[in-house]
């Protein structure tokens, strides 16, 4: 019994370790070390078997649970980037916006028109985008940049084509609200692309095992893309003379190297104002979160939600507002 026990505090305190590197992705980078980004991926799963083993020392009566739950309380802003229990804000928004992988249209393009029309929101950004879209009372449009749109019902007083690497697409657009301009970055960084039967376990251990090394063969060389993309995207920001709203589709998960990276110096609206799960792409069985809107200071979150009520993608729409003073 006492082996068996040992044996499960060492595995918490190697679960403890891994957890604790997910932090470490905010200083390496993937050209000097990629592997360290696949713990971002894995993190829900470890916290899970975390917050198990800490439930089982504490019905145990072991001393051992307050050295994990401490351990486990200093990870709380890397969880509530994932779930969070924010209590609402009493500030009233005056700018809305919709971000949404919009998968081509392919779940139906005048169901997704209906939709963003009847959000009502001041901007509208959108990846794999459907570009004919005519969304009435939206008199300015960004549609020629590839996958990726914007329609706004205020004026584009500029807009920028970023570098592109492999499959990844980025842009800029100033737009004027209320008498300032802000400056939105819409991103769409390269895919994994994975097939969903190259993610989906099977009874063959050696068959899963040939999974794990292709799923790493194609998440390593992406995270070093991912690097190269994040280069022109944290340019188009930090050269901006105006506020920035970066949101999009990050095909990152939080607590990973891009999420540290391109919200340097930013607020992440879910984590300050989000409540309940983050999770926006749902073609998984194990669903995660790689759309986001980061602001800068100047603006402030009011409200964010993942509008899980219809499923006109395999993304999830994320709905945001915010105080511009």
């Amino acid at each position: 019994m006492k082996l068996f026990r040992f044996a499960l505090v060492l595995i918490h305190v190697v679960i403890i370790v891994l957890l604790g590197g997910t932090l470490l992705n905010d200083y390496v980078s993937p050209s000097v070390f990629p592997y360290l980004n696949l713990l971002s991926l894995a993190f829900p799963v470890l916290m899970i078997l975390n917050l198990m083993l800490c439930l089982l020392w504490i019905i145990s009566w072991k001393k051992r649970a307050l050295f994990f739950i401490v351990m486990t309380l200093m990870m709380l802003t890397p969880i509530k980037r994932w779930i969070n229990w924010n209590s609402e804000v009493a500030e009233k928004a005056n700018l809305k916006i919709v971000t949404m992988n919009m998968h081509f249209g392919n779940f139906g393009k005048e169901e997704l028109i209906n939709y963003l029309q009847e959000t009502d929101a001041d901007i509208v950004l959108g990846q794999e985008a459907v570009h004919d879209l005519e969304l009435k009372g939206y008199e300015n449009s960004i549609n020629e940049y590839q996958i990726l749109s914007l329609n706004s019902k205020t004026e584009i007083i500029k807009k920028e084509k970023l570098a592109t690497f492999s499959n990844g697409n980025a842009f800029y657009a100033d737009i004027k609200f209320e008498g300032k301009i802000i400056r939105f970055v819409n991103v769409y960084m390269n895919p994994f692309s994975f097939d969903k039967k190259m993610v989906k376990p099977v009874e063959d251990l050696q068959e899963n095992k040939a999974k794990v090394k292709d799923i790493v063969k194609k998440l390593v060389p992406t995270f070093k893309i991912h690097q190269k993309e994040i280069v022109d995207i944290r340019k188009a920001i930090d050269d901006s003379p105006y506020p920035v709203i970066l949101a999009g589709d990050f095909n990152a998960v939080p607590n990973s190297y891009e999420y540290y990276e391109l919200g340097r110096g930013l607020t992440d609206a879910f984590l300050k104002v989000g409540r309940g799960s983050s999770t926006s792409f749902h073609d998984y069985k194990f669903p995660i979160r790689i759309d986001y809107i980061f602001t800068s200071k100047e603006i402030k979150p009011v409200s964010y939600r993942v509008d899980r009520s219809v499923k006109l993608s395999d993304h999830f729409p994320v709905i945001a507002e915010f105080k511009v003073d």
